[in-house]
């Protein structure tokens, strides 16, 4: 029997939803791995729409849920269904959707609130020790939960490569340890079962993104 492993996204699009080929990785590299994926996304509004032309918020509105569905090809769940009892580990991709209807970290940074769905599933992944991976900005979740676990969001010195270089900053400020690592590279805290890579923190062609998704995928299924 394969693993099954749940994915939460946090709507369609890197400005106010998950990020489309971070989530797509995902999904790729899990199929690989012979482990079976179940998508969920919780049933809320999105903190804003944002026109992915022009880079501004827009006067629309749209649920997390259902703009989800776009990359799950309607095969998805409400995140309030799920029931960790029947999965094996838990993915969360990036996206600003994660730092925005996931928590307020784009607004409150290391003072954020994570949504009580979403911190609920995390804390029952962990409790019954299952695997957790996470790539981009989706990490600060864990710091803002695990005090005192390890991750990575890529580099912690600012620069054309790493632009959001001083997340790990706050994440350090959080009490949690932050290791470097390259784009293609993984860290693991074995005593969390936290994998995170930094995907699309790091300012690399995208086939080096995604082979470390690949490497964080196939962690989480080992230890699934």
């Amino acid at each position: 029997m394969g693993k099954r492993v749940a994915v939460v996204l946090a709507g369609c699009g890197v400005y106010d939803g998950s990020e489309i080929h971070e989530s797509s990785a995902v999904l790729v590299h899990l199929s690989r791995e012979g482990a079976e994926a179940e998508l969920y996304a919780p049933d809320v509004d999105q903190i804003h729409v944002v026109d992915h032309v022009k880079g501004q918020p827009t006067q629309e509105k749209r649920n997390v849920l259902v703009e989800s569905a776009r990359i799950a090809r309607g095969n998805i769940r409400d995140l309030a269904k799920l029931d960790v009892k029947g999965l094996d580990a838990l993915i969360i991709p990036g996206g600003f959707g994660v730092a925005k209807n996931l928590s307020t970290w784009a607004t409150q940074g290391k003072n954020c609130i994570v949504s009580k769905e979403v911190e609920d599933v995390l804390k029952a992944f962990h409790t019954a020790k299952k695997p957790i991976g996470l790539c981009c900005i989706s990490p600060v979740l864990a710091a803002k939960i695990f005090p005192g676990c390890e991750l990575t969001v890529g580099h912690d010195t600012e620069c054309e490569k790493w632009p959001y270089a001083k997340t790990a900053e706050t994440v350090k400020e959080l009490g949690c340890r932050h290791v470097n690592k390259h784009v293609t590279e993984i860290h693991v805290d074995v005593k969390n079962m936290l994998v995170t890579t930094s995907a699309f923190m790091c300012n690399a062609p995208i086939h080096e993104i995604y082979d470390g998704i690949g490497e964080m995928v196939r962690e989480v299924v080992r230890l699934a």
